[in-house]
């Protein structure tokens, strides 16, 4: 086969999401994020709508981000509803992660329906996710309830959402196989 094709396949069946638990403290070096960033903007868009909108928080930035995180999680539950170890489990992933991405979208209603944003969003961030893959960078995408509340935290814009938090490390979490049933189940083929 062709070795683009082998190398791609490999990369694809082995990205697996890897959690801030695993993390080193090994520092991402800015060259592999911009690099990781850039393959976000040759995802598919529909109109060349290109409606991925990133914030990255490192160093002091991402404690303030998940000191954020944990405010808005204490502010949305009951006294009886919150758990410490969930509030600690918050800040805990923004200390471990060396960088944590703010997955922001922009919707253009005048030009594609919001599914098509959000379908090129998800490609966006397929691509980051293979890319770190590639760089032996875990990562993995959290969309906490929390993301719904960080529009005045990001400033974000009218038009303007969180999809989620794409957090990233270098990793010693073990290599495991993927648990997907057979795709000869989800395919069916029509030839005449």
């Amino acid at each position: 086969m062709n070795p683009s094709f082998e190398t791609l396949n490999r990369i694809i069946a082995q990205r697996r999401s890897v959690f801030p638990e695993s993390y080193t403290n090994q520092e991402i070096p800015r060259e592999a994020l911009a690099a990781i960033l850039a393959s976000a903007n040759y995802a598919p868009t529909h109109k060349l709508t290109e409606p991925w909108r990133f914030v990255v928080f490192r160093s002091a930035g991402k404690t303030r981000f998940g000191a954020e995180l944990a405010r808005l999680y204490r502010a949305s539950v009951t006294d009886a509803q919150f758990l410490q170890k969930k509030y600690d489990s918050i800040l805990e992933k923004a200390a471990r992660a060396n960088v944590m991405v703010a997955l922001n979208i922009s919707y253009h209603p005048d030009k594609v329906p919001q599914w098509e944003e959000v379908a090129a969003m998800g490609c966006a961030v397929q691509n980051m996710a293979l890319t770190a893959e590639s760089l032996q960078i875990g990562a993995y995408w959290s969309s906490p309830a929390m993301i719904g509340e960080l529009g005045p935290f990001l400033e974000l814009g009218a038009n303007e959402q969180c999809l989620g938090i794409f957090y990233m490390g270098y990793h010693e979490a073990a290599p495991r196989e993927a648990r997907r049933g057979p795709i000869e189940e989800k395919v069916r083929w029509i030839e005449e």
